[in-house]
């Protein structure tokens, strides 16, 4: 099938780039083609089991468009593959809920938003029995929905849910991750609820994480390759060096864990947000924390990321920095932090904004190798557009801080 190449050629907005080259006014806007997979066939339980299914962009020779999330985390993932690794991922989500509609919001101009439940009820039975026919039907039409559910519980903050979602192989496990989102906001809609997976949308709460779980098996699914009982933290050779990749490349390719003005308002200090690249074993101040159990559980927890991450670029680039590890066998050069992250002195603090992201990811060789420069260059005009429109706007803080004074 075919559809308005548009779609890689505007913002969440529908203001149209003028800064990439793929497609836009120079182009035409014409179709891409799309090409459907059959092994993504689902029935929408709440919208009379209507059949679904997931696409992606292919060039007009056929062959995978360049700039498809879905198809840069499948060259990613068959790039694993050839070295004789099968990566397994999981997603888990943390978002906040409110008793609006997007007409009210409009209305209110977004203030003065009331959350589902008041306070601060992190691991609440309280508050999720107080809306246990929203809590469950997320968990039954999910399922049925072919979108698992491993947990769900409230987390801190007022009207704040997280989930697990069900581990599987990566491409299965991006799909249920962009498909929970939509379905989730779908749900809540017959409850007169509004999710909301904005990175942070108060100053004074915790932000939203999206947290990604990795391990490499063999091919045959036997095998966890990170897993070694005879070395420290019971990580694997091969595990040293893919954390080893991840945590060298993360400045570089921050955008893809963070990939907008708003993803970096989280990445705070004291926040439960990393702000470097750091690695620890059980420890949620770092970037990269490392669960060391059985051989079915060792695995990797990326921090970094938060629920507004695409989960196909995100995975691509959690995967694809891994591989570079175990390609140049690199070594960890720091010891795990032990404590808090946010004091250690050794590391540089990552990029504090969009802006200083999205630049250093475009001139970098590393971003570039791993994901091609016709990506790299498209990803990173996009972010860098979605800094001239923030530059264009004035703020709330700014009218409270100089409409008096100046």
């Amino acid at each position: 099938m075919a559809f308005c190449s548009v779609i890689f050629g505007w913002d969440s907005s529908d203001n149209c780039y003028d800064n990439t080259t793929y497609t836009g006014w120079h182009t035409g806007y014409p179709d891409s083609l799309v090409r459907i997979d059959p092994s993504t066939y689902r029935r929408v339980p709440w919208d009379n089991n209507v059949p679904f299914f997931l696409g992606e962009f292919e060039d007009n020779n056929h062959k995978p468009l360049e700039v498809c999330p879905r198809q840069l985390l499948k060259k990613t993932i068959s790039k694993a593959h050839s070295m004789g690794f099968l990566p397994l991922s999981g997603m888990e989500f943390e978002w906040f809920n409110f008793k609006e509609t997007p007409k009210s919001l409009n209305e209110k101009g977004f203030q003065n938003m009331e959350t589902l439940t008041p306070g601060m009820f992190g691991y609440s039975i309280i508050r999720s029995s107080q809306n246990q026919l929203f809590f469950n039907t997320l968990m039954d039409e999910m399922g049925e929905f072919n979108v698992p559910i491993e947990g769900l519980h409230t987390e801190t903050g007022p009207g704040v849910l997280e989930v697990a979602l069900l581990y599987s192989t990566s491409l299965e496990a991006a799909d249920r991750a962009i498909l929970f989102k939509t379905g989730a906001k779908e749900i809540a809609n017959r409850f007169g609820i509004m999710p909301t997976f904005m990175a942070k949308w108060n100053p004074n709460l915790p932000g939203c994480s999206g947290h990604i779980h990795q391990s490499l098996w063999d091919l045959n699914k036997e095998n966890n390759l990170f897993y070694d009982e005879t070395q420290p933290y019971k990580m694997s050779k091969t595990f040293r060096h893919y954390l080893a990749g991840q945590l060298k490349c993360l400045p570089d390719i921050l955008p893809f864990f963070a990939p907008n003005i708003n993803s970096y308002k989280r990445l705070v200090e004291g926040y439960w947000a990393p702000t470097k690249s750091t690695w620890g074993v059980d420890n949620r101040t770092t970037a990269f924390r490392v669960l060391s159990g059985s051989s079915k559980s060792t695995r990797i927890e990326v921090r970094i990321s938060g629920s507004d991450v695409n989960p196909y670029l995100a995975m691509s680039a959690a995967i694809a920095s891994g591989l570079y590890g175990i390609e140049h066998k690199l070594e960890l050069d720091t010891d795990p932090i032990i404590g808090s992250a946010y004091n250690d002195t050794k590391c540089e603090r990552l990029p504090r904004t969009l802006y200083e992201a999205a630049n250093r990811m475009a001139e970098s060789k590393i971003a570039n190798e791993l994901f091609g420069s016709a990506f790299v260059s498209h990803f990173a005009n996009t972010r860098l557009w979605e800094c001239k429109e923030f530059q264009k706007s004035v703020t709330d803080w700014e009218l409270k801080r100089y409409f008096e004074i100046t």
